[in-house]
């Protein structure tokens, strides 16, 4: 499965810079509101160093890493949930994501303006917040509607339908967000089907500029914004827009050079990519041939069907057994036959749960 996360923001916080870096592509980011009005989607590599140690193990014919696919869309302002600017256009394209990459701009420019007229990252945060607050809370009323209606003509399970309604209408009209209330399982699952914007996890990013990232230390803007972000219950890295779309077009020593002038250990962007992984407890699994070397993505804790589905859903409908071993092993010791010889190698059944680097052999019979 790909990882899929909508890039979101006020107009001119730097969403565009952004995706511009992360696919090397070359969408316009101009100063004015509503530049991004389409929907860009770019596919991106989940960086993985394990990989290349497979790849000179296999001597594969082809290496495929994990991905995650980014939608950049227009800018939200006040009023979006209502259709000021290109809102509603918008918010329909990060429905079916997984995650949202909220870009929040924590730099000064007197040469980029605004929407709001000052720089204030908790106040942008929560102009964000709101709009999908109120346009979850426009969803819950269509669907109470027809639910209300259903229960009235004695459809079965309406009525309790109706009421988790009720419930979650009350909530988010109290300013509480989706992902922050305890839920059942029924209504959890009616959550996942509306797909309430309120409910997916968001990673905020604080863009900020040169002088800002070369230091470890958080300044006074990104950490306003950090403290915001904890209090909801979610995470925030910091990265330089303008330097990480530099650094995407640079390759081997010149990135590497570009790196150590600003003291950064890493692109910022391989940070970003670990950092959504991590924010849906998703984990990595490998398989190994002299055809493929490929990693997958499951969440973590799913069992070996699940994971042979991910492959193909032929794997998992006749899912016989799994052959596991551990990346770190084979790395350690070169090859499939030395781990056999050292009985390394396991063989799993439907209740294995997958382990964060596990090279896997599925077997099965359709």
């Amino acid at each position: 499965m790909a990882l899929q996360c909508g890039i979101l923001g006020l107009p001119n916080a730097g969403k565009s810079t952004l995706f511009n870096a992360l696919t090397a592509s070359d969408v316009p980011a101009e100063n004015y509101p509503f530049c991004t009005i389409d929907p860009n989607v770019g596919i991106v590599a989940v960086p993985d160093a394990r990989l290349a140690v497979l790849e000179r193990i296999y001597q594969p014919g082809q290496v495929t890493p994990a991905v995650v696919e980014f939608v950049d869309v227009a800018g939200l302002v006040r009023g979006a949930s209502k259709g000021e600017g290109l809102g509603n256009q918008f918010l329909a394209h990060i429905r079916a994501t997984d995650a949202l990459v909220h870009v929040v701009r924590c730099f000064e420019d007197s040469e980029v303006t605004h929407v709001e007229g000052s720089l204030d990252p908790v106040r942008d945060a929560q102009i964000i917040e709101t709009e999908l607050l109120l346009k979850d809370l426009e969803s819950l009323a269509r669907r109470s509607q027809r639910a209300a209606k259903a229960a009235r003509s004695g459809e079965k399970d309406a009525a309790a339908e109706l009421a988790a309604l009720e419930r979650l209408t009350a909530a988010l009209d109290a300013g509480q967000m989706a992902r922050s209330l305890t839920l059942s399982d029924g209504e959890q699952a009616l959550v996942r089907q509306l797909n309430l914007l309120t409910f997916k996890p968001i990673l905020y990013v604080a863009n900020v500029d040169e002088g800002e990232i070369q230091h470890k230390e958080r300044g006074p803007l990104p950490t306003a914004l950090a403290e915001f972000a904890a209090a909801e219950g979610n995470t925030i890295i910091r990265l330089c827009g303008q330097i990480e779309q530099e650094i995407a077009v640079l390759e081997g020593d010149e990135q590497s050079d570009f790196l150590a002038e600003f003291g950064l250990p890493e692109p910022g962007l391989d940070k970003l990519v670990h950092a959504a992984y991590a924010l849906l407890n998703y984990q990595t699994f490998f398989t190994g041939s002299s055809q493929e070397v490929r990693a997958w993505t499951v969440p973590a804790g799913a069992k070996a069907p699940q994971a042979a589905g991910v492959i193909h859903t032929d794997f998992q409908r006749g899912f016989i057994k799994a052959e596991v071993f551990h990346y770190d092993d084979l790395a350690r010791l070169g090859s499939e036959q030395a781990l056999k010889e050292a009985g390394l190698v396991r063989q799993e059944g439907k209740e294995y749960r997958v382990r964060e680097g596990d090279v896997i052999f599925f077997k099965f019979n359709v």
